[in-house]
């Protein structure tokens, strides 16, 4: 499938307080948000014309840019409201909104307190991120070798751009491998989450999921342990081998893009059943469409 490439596309951006043409949307190649990592941004779902947990998303954008020492020189209900309106200015009733906030091109080196805090939304229809086929039989991951770091190592409580970077090379290489995606492991070897998914694991009708607390504890996690618990549905949040996955029958994975996601196996691990998964998927969609 060929992709339209995100800087070749119509419409508009809100870019540090203006709507402009979406080809205009444009930094200098030298700003310290690409060349030191001092970028957090967000993703954000819209089912049919509704943004989900909008507010949520919002106040966890300006913690993370906090922990990254960087200050937004907009209120939070200022870009809620700017998430919204993109979203009809855009005309999208389904599709993903991207925050993203940098650090700009006044200085350049590893101290650049003033350097100017910059903020863009753009906004773009988007469908589910694994075909109806791929959701249909669950995805095959394969265990990364790089591992999620210690929070005394990086700011894992923020989504920053640069936690990012051994997911895109974890990613990458489990798709040269024939897999859809990789598991990580965390800095202790407890099993952590997917390149950009939360984990969950299914044993005797109850739901396992790994403590977040080297990793993000994702808005959809959030939601999907609501979910299950409304239906009576035990939840245990703990750390776990991955010697674990022996004794389970369903895995799944959460996040605001792969929304629900079954899991048919981790290199040796085949997972078959997808009664709990199914149940939680059918949930969610009723939350977030109604």
């Amino acid at each position: 499938m060929q992709i339209l490439p995100f800087d070749d596309r119509k419409g508009l951006i809100w870019f540090n307080g203006d709507y402009i043409e979406w080809s205009n949307a444009k930094v200098h190649v030298l700003n310290h948000g690409l060349h030191y990592g001092s970028c957090v941004f967000e993703g954000l779902r819209i089912y049919e014309g509704q943004i989900f947990k909008l507010n949520e998303h919002i106040q966890r954008l300006y913690k993370s840019a906090s922990i990254l020492d960087l200050e937004i020189p907009y209120n939070e209900k200022v870009i809620i409201d700017v998430c919204k309106k993109i979203t009809q200015k855009q005309n999208v009733k389904n599709g993903y909104i991207r925050p993203v906030v940098w650090r700009g091109s006044e200085m350049m080196a590893i101290s650049a307190l003033e350097a100017s805090t910059n903020l863009a939304i753009a906004c773009w229809e988007w469908p589910s991120y694994f075909s109806p086929e791929k959701l249909l039989k669950g995805i095959k991951l394969t265990v990364s070798k790089w591992k999620r770091p210690s929070p005394e190592s990086a700011p894992t409580d923020s989504k920053a751009a640069g936690l990012y970077m051994i997911c895109s090379l974890s990613k990458h290489k489990a798709e040269q491998a024939g897999f859809d995606d990789a598991l990580m492991l965390d800095y202790r070897g407890y099993i952590a989450e997917a390149t950009g998914a939360n984990i969950f694991f299914v044993k005797d009708k109850e739901i396992f999921t790994p403590k977040p607390d080297c990793f993000l504890n994702g808005i959809t996690r959030q939601t999907v342990i609501e979910i299950a618990k409304e239906n009576k549905i035990k939840v245990n949040e703990d750390y776990f081998k991955f010697d674990f996955l022996r004794s389970c029958s369903e895995v799944f994975l959460t996040g605001t893009a792969v929304e629900i996601t079954p899991v048919k196996s981790i290199d040796n691990f085949v997972f078959e059943k997808r009664d709990l998964t199914k149940l939680l998927i059918s949930e969610f969609k009723k939350r977030v469409i109604g």
